[in-house]
């Protein structure tokens, strides 16, 4: 099936109507992002990334780690689908029930893929930005780095030993070390 080319400027609405076919859809700035099925690799680090923010997060008020498929919608010609991100919650740890309840996150996640390289690392990175998330992770399995971005940054930092996350003052940074995070991704994905 090609992708739909019958509207110069696509809307979130738009995106949410278009059949199930195994793509994902996204749309930033009007401009419609269509990507394949996410390789075994991708999903096992998208995987392995929601468990351990899963463990940090544990117990927390102020975030919680979901992935996708969701529809993250700030505006009516945007909606993306992060592989993993955080959301902040409410008072007493209170979320919303729908995808459109979400008006901000604290991190955002993509695992790259050859397919997704050029959407992930100009297109959706400064729709982050703009949008002031609080860090934008690229995941370079291949490469065995993660790109950090911030809202201000014109130049990301590049990760290759200890990730450390720190959003919330009060509680203990979040700290992952890539060497064994991608070790344990490479060893294990290798016949």
């Amino acid at each position: 099936m090609g992708m739909p080319q019958t509207a110069e400027r696509w809307t979130a609405d738009m995106v949410r109507a278009l059949p199930d076919d195994r793509n994902r859809y996204e749309v930033i700035d009007g401009e419609l992002l269509v990507t394949p099925a996410p390789s075994w690799t991708h999903q096992r680090a998208v995987g392995g990334l929601l468990l351990r923010l899963s463990a940090y997060l544990q117990g927390q008020t102020w975030g919680e780690v979901v992935t996708s498929p969701a529809d993250i919608s700030f505006h009516e010609d945007m909606l993306v689908q992060p592989d993993v991100f955080v959301v902040p919650l409410g008072p007493g740890g209170r979320r919303g029930r729908h995808w459109t309840d979400i008006r901000a996150l604290l991190l955002a996640v993509e695992v790259l893929s050859p397919s997704t390289a050029r959407a992930d690392r100009q297109v959706k990175r400064r729709l982050y930005q703009r949008e002031g998330v609080g860090e934008y992770w690229i995941v370079d399995v291949d490469a065995r780095v993660v790109e950090r971005w911030r809202p201000s940054d014109e130049r990301p930092e590049i990760v290759t030993t200890i990730l450390t996350w720190h959003p919330q003052p009060a509680a203990a940074p979040f700290e992952l070390d890539l060497l064994e995070f991608f070790e344990g991704l490479l060893r294990e994905t290798v016949g």
